[in-house]
């Protein structure tokens, strides 16, 4: 097991000046950040903590976690277990503040309708589209050593999901793996078939961290994040469709698109412990067998945090 530290809710400050602009990182599929966002319900949550909020949107989890490495963010909203592996290759200092409980088939290699691919095995010399270093990175990999290929079989394309959606519909990819709201969207929109999700192959777990530095400083700031995540996620699955009607404007995207995306994630947020960080030492070690991460980690090598203790 790795060295791992926690920070308790409620501890006190470091020394010095906590920071009172708090630079929160998201993405467009951040579901429940977003909710929060429109809702206004964390900023007046952080208001009495004289806490201002500061938001920065990214493509997608590599660059996010690498901003909240060179300290250009203090939070990072949910991001696929595969991200943070990439980040603690990199050395970021990192603060696992929650965790979404599985959600597998809100991912999926997808290919055209009218696409001659029946199965992940037809994939061999094939173009694959997909977001390096993503949750769909490892379902790939998982899935093609499955079917007993390895990530050299096929021809990769590492493309942001707005890119992969056009290269996709022009016919540059032969295969796209992505997750929802996209996943659902090119289903919906362009009649795309999935070819595999991942059921029984990659649990696809999101989470929600901070730098260490801000952890530290800032223990009250992530007591109040966690429980609007744990309320947002309550509502969420206790509400779609008014969830749905929500986020489509945000989104820009149909209602019913967003109703069939948020049906495949759990939002069920919860702690982060050694043990539900398992899958994480499968994903760093797939990685590294294809020379994907410059060294073997420790997955554990981490801090957690530990809300309410």
């Amino acid at each position: 097991m790795g060295a791992i530290g926690s920070f308790v809710a409620g501890a006190a400050l470091a020394q010095g000046t906590a920071p009172r602009t708090v630079r929160l990182g998201y993405q467009k599929s951040s579901t429940l950040i977003a909710v929060l966002r429109l809702q206004g319900s964390l900023e007046q949550r952080l208001a009495p903590l004289g806490v201002k909020l500061s938001w920065h949107e990214f493509t997608s989890g590599l660059p996010l976690l690498e901003a909240l490495n060179l300290d250009n963010i203090d939070l990072s909203a949910d991001v696929a277990d595969t991200v943070p592996v990439f980040a603690q290759a990199a050395g970021a200092q990192l603060t696992f503040v929650a965790q979404e409980a599985p959600s597998p088939t809100a991912q999926a290699i997808l290919v055209r309708a009218d696409s001659p691919l029946k199965s992940v095995a037809d994939l061999k010399g094939k173009r694959v589209g997909f977001s390096k270093a993503a949750g769909v990175h490892y379902l790939l990999l998982a899935a093609l050593e499955k079917a007993g290929l390895s990530f050299a079989d096929i021809d990769p394309a590492y493309l942001t999901p707005a890119d992969g959606r056009a290269a996709f519909e022009r016919g540059s990819l032969d295969a796209w793996v992505v997750w929802d709201p996209f996943l659902s969207a090119a289903q919906k929109q362009a009649g795309a078939r999935v070819l595999a999700d991942g059921t029984g192959l990659a649990s696809y777990q999101r989470y929600y961290l901070a730098s260490t530095r801000f952890a530290q400083a800032r223990p009250d700031v992530l007591g109040v994040l966690y429980a609007e995540l744990e309320k947002a996620g309550r509502w969420v699955k206790g509400n779609p469709r008014e969830a749905a009607a929500l986020l489509a404007p945000f989104w820009g995207l149909d209602a019913a698109i967003i109703e069939q995306a948020n049906a495949r994630r759990s939002y069920a947020v919860r702690a982060v412990t050694p043990q539900n960080l398992s899958e994480q030492q499968k994903i760093a070690d797939a990685f590294f067998a294809e020379k994907l991460l410059p060294r073997r980690l420790n997955a554990l090598d981490v801090a957690l945090y530990q809300p309410g203790a």
